[in-house]
């Protein structure tokens, strides 16, 4: 049963996901699989290009987004997206690196075609603990049911 539904999601809000620490073995699995990209996978490459061994930035994605379900979308009345107009790495992360996740409602509407459903711009961010590096960001349509009214 969902518990946060669209009303509940209001411009303004933010969210605390909690905080992840990076984990080395699972940084380089997810690169050797999906970005192997030499700074991804080799500690002196990613020594010379980024000043040490760098997570790729779709691992980092994927770390806002675990928080953003164990947090938000495993207790509400989601839709799924539509998809979004910006992601960004604005900086490296590497392993053992603890990260805050946050996600703020930036925008809220009705569906006009679908009544019953309600439209949330987002932004997501993780920020690195100890230095506050943003290391992540993302702006992004959620789709969420509006709460149904008793009968």
């Amino acid at each position: 049963m969902a518990e946060l539904y669209f009303d509940d999601l209001t411009p303004g809000t933010v969210v605390d996901l909690g905080t992840t620490v990076v984990d080395r073995d699972e940084m380089v699995a997810f690169s050797a699989r999906f970005d192997p990209q030499p700074f991804h996978l080799h500690e002196a490459e990613g020594e010379r290009v980024f000043g040490g061994l760098a997570a790729s930035g779709w691992f980092t994605a994927s770390l806002w987004m675990r928080a953003y379900v164990d947090a938000v979308l495993s207790r509400a009345a989601s839709l799924g997206s539509p998809g979004g107009d910006e992601i960004a790495w604005p900086a490296p992360v590497f392993a053992g690196d603890e990260l805050h996740a946050e996600m703020e409602v930036l925008e809220a509407r009705v569906s006009r075609s679908r009544p019953s459903m309600g439209l949330i711009t987002l932004r997501g961010t993780l920020t690195r603990t100890g230095d506050g590096a943003v290391v992540y960001r993302s702006r992004f349509t959620g789709m969420f049911e509006v709460r149904p009214t008793a009968p």
